[in-house]
């Protein structure tokens, strides 16, 4: 029959197991977290891009739309999304593109949008254990609309 004393020394060299098990995984659980997190918000955003070139391709595509009409549209649209004014020179407006529709060429109107996307968190946790690494760093998303022109 095992002593009290013996039977502490187990319990307490098992606690020590855990700790370390644990200071182990948390770490790799905490950046698949952060991860999904972090990859998820990308996604919301170059959705909300997607759909503020739309927009603005709805505007651009009516008579008499002008470009700053157009830029200041797509530009509403992301500030309602939450996404900064900082695009406001990276909306390219293209009102005269050609586009082939039943054989026949059309006019349409084309609005390209890129916008700056930085990882919050997963830039900063990935130093902390990769110093140097890319993964993480800001990149740079674009959205594309593309609808033909109304006829005047």
């Amino acid at each position: 029959m095992k002593t009290p004393r013996a039977l502490l020394r187990r319990l307490a060299g098992q606690r020590g197991q855990a700790l370390i098990e644990t200071a182990l995984t948390l770490p790799i659980v905490l950046v698949i977290s952060i991860s999904i997190f972090e990859f998820g918000r990308a996604l919301q955003v170059w959705q909300l891009l997607t759909n503020a070139a739309r927009e603005g391709a709805r505007v651009a595509v009516l008579p008499g739309a002008t470009q700053p009409a157009v830029k200041q549209r797509v530009l509403d649209y992301m500030a309602a999304g939450g996404l900064q004014n900082s695009a406001a020179n990276q909306i390219n407006v293209q009102s005269n593109a050609q586009i082939i529709m039943s054989g026949n060429p059309v006019s349409a109107s084309q609005i390209t949008i890129s916008y700056p996307f930085t990882f919050m968190l997963l830039n900063p946790v990935m130093q902390l254990i990769a110093p140097g690494s890319a993964v993480g760093r800001p990149l740079t998303m674009t959205a594309s609309a593309l609808m033909r022109n109304e006829a005047p």
